[in-house]
């Protein structure tokens, strides 16, 4: 078995793993990017509201091009689907259910992530960026945060002993779910807890900066049954 290269695939993956921590009567914000795609994973059987800062609870899936509305998007602009029952409100609502701690869980990307659960994602020093958004409301405000995101960037960790970026939070952060596993902040460290089929204990260990604590109960990272096979491709 290989490790996983397809970019789609990985997507996919880290989406769907996400998905499986949510649990029925969850409210959950879903960050931009990768972890808008958790909308397409979440499971008929249970009844998941989806929040986003703009104004919205009730989020279906991702819109396309046969039932985009131009006037129904998702914090990042993007195309979205609303449920029966979804419920439309303004801004200064919309952050009064984050910061008074209604959000269960929020799903979010990282520039960086460290063994303490500090997290850096709004800015790179020096380069352009519109703004941090809701995201530093959202990692104190939420009951459970989880980090969605590919392990490493251009061959380098993003998970360190470390942030050496401006943070968004500090110590807010519960778990990393990427394409090589999953990973629990502890207060002893980064504990891997499962870990992606074609990867190695080693292999992982070497996209990552922090020193992993690896779980007695380590298991085998769960995927989506249609992506298995491509994702044990030589």
């Amino acid at each position: 078995m290989a490790i996983i290269r397809d970019k789609n695939v990985i997507r996919r993956m880290i989406a769907w793993r996400v998905a499986q921590e949510l649990k029925d009567g969850d409210v959950v914000n879903l960050g931009i990017g990768l972890p808008s795609l958790v909308a397409n994973e979440t499971s008929s059987d249970i009844e998941i509201l989806l929040q986003s800062e703009n104004g919205l609870i009730g989020i279906g899936a991702m819109a396309t091009e046969e039932n985009r509305d131009p006037d129904l998007v998702n914090a990042g602009g993007q195309p979205i689907t609303a449920i029966t029952g979804a419920c439309y409100f303004n801004s200064a609502d919309s952050f009064t259910i984050i910061r008074g701690g209604h959000v269960d869980v929020t799903v979010l990307g990282a520039l960086q992530v460290d063994q303490h659960g500090n997290l850096a994602n709004w800015i790179i020093p020096g380069k352009m960026v519109p703004g941090m958004g809701g995201a530093m409301d959202l990692v104190v405000g939420a009951k459970k945060v989880i980090v969605a995101m590919e392990h490493t960037v251009k061959g380098q960790p993003k998970l360190l002993k470390e942030c050496n970026l401006p943070l968004t939070a500090a110590n807010q952060v519960d778990l990393i779910i990427t394409e090589f596993g999953v990973i629990e902040i502890t207060p002893e460290g980064m504990m891997l807890t499962e870990l992606a089929p074609g990867v190695t204990l080693d292999e992982i260990q070497a996209a990552t900066e922090a020193e992993l604590i690896i779980s007695p109960n380590l298991t085998a990272m769960a995927v989506p049954a249609d992506l298995y096979p491509a994702s044990t491709a030589a």
